[in-house]
């Protein structure tokens, strides 16, 4: 499939930004590859890529050929997928964007659990804030994304919605750990450390707090929800987190987590989707269902 193999040169150079780089990915030398680059662009007439100083970007018409290369790549995928399913052999990649909180517990034990009856199926997961995940989806560098309060879903096609309520985590000696639900007022005569703003948890915060003219004044910020657990239990004071990010294990020991009141910060959502208009191959549509399954048992579904 020689004009499979020039499309995913093309978009090896483009995702690496440089023919040197991408070449190097490739196992190819970078005088061949831009030979190949320059056939390609010979024969559409226009150039693909404009060469800079350290490096190349894609021109107009490279812009409108990478998308119909991503697509073309991902049908393929789809096809191969479906091919080896006939065969009985389970085989294919599943890529997944999300957001942190499914990393430590939820995904781990998800994918763990599929490849038991589908060990020849491989994965790939990227932490990705909410903007950049459903991003990937439109990129086809991801079949599902799973976010936390998406900032927008207008090529996104949500296969499963899940409410998530805010959590104040903290060290089981702390003050408030007494409580069965928290009001944020009680929270904000703490120290608090706080994820930054990009993320859905924050986000809820912000809002919650603008509404009864309350004011949020961490400690500590960070990008990190695993640091931000850990330092909350180190220094006893308190954080924000969703159950989905929380885990079983997480919950034993010195860390304890409660939930705001909904008075106060009403439950997020936890969206599963993929690209919209998209079929996607046979392994990522049911590792989906999986999910699917196993969101809807642990959690209210929106």
């Amino acid at each position: 499939m020689r004009y499979l193999n020039s499309i995913r040169f093309i978009d090896a150079v483009v995702k690496a930004g440089s023919i040197r780089g991408a070449a190097e990915s490739l196992a190819i030398t970078s005088t061949a590859l831009n030979r190949r680059i320059l056939s390609i662009e010979e024969e559409l007439g226009v150039p693909i890529f404009e060469r800079l100083p350290h490096g190349v970007r894609l021109s107009a018409a490279g812009e409108i050929l990478i998308h119909h290369i991503r697509n073309q790549l991902s049908d393929m995928e789809r096809v191969r997928s479906q091919i080896a399913d006939l065969s009985g052999v389970r085989r294919g990649h599943v890529s997944i964007a999300c957001s942190q909180a499914l990393v430590p517990y939820f995904l781990p034990s998800e994918i763990a659990l599929y490849r038991k009856g589908h060990p020849n199926v491989t994965f790939s997961v990227q932490v990705r804030d909410r903007q950049a995940a459903e991003q990937a989806l439109v990129d086809h560098t991801a079949d599902i994304a799973i976010v936390f309060e998406p900032v927008r879903l207008a090529d996104f096609m949500t296969l499963m919605r899940v409410h998530q309520p805010v959590h104040v985590v903290m060290a089981v000696g702390h003050p408030l750990a007494r409580k069965e639900t928290i009001r944020l007022s009680d929270c904000l005569s703490y120290p608090i450390s706080l994820p930054t703003a990009s993320y859905g948890v924050r986000h809820l915060l912000d809002i919650a707090v603008q509404s009864a003219s309350l004011k949020l004044e961490p400690v500590i910020l960070s990008d990190n929800f695993e640091f931000l657990r850990n330092h909350a239990v180190a220094e006893d004071i308190i954080t924000f987190q969703i159950p989905i990010g929380l885990g079983d294990r997480a919950m034993t020991g010195e860390m304890v987590s409660r939930p705001l009141d909904r008075r106060d910060v009403p439950a997020g959502i936890l969206y599963m989707g993929q690209l919209k208009g998209r079929t996607l191959p046979v392994a990522a549509a049911r590792f989906a269902a999986q999910l699917s399954a196993s969101l809807a048992a642990r959690y209210e579904v929106s």
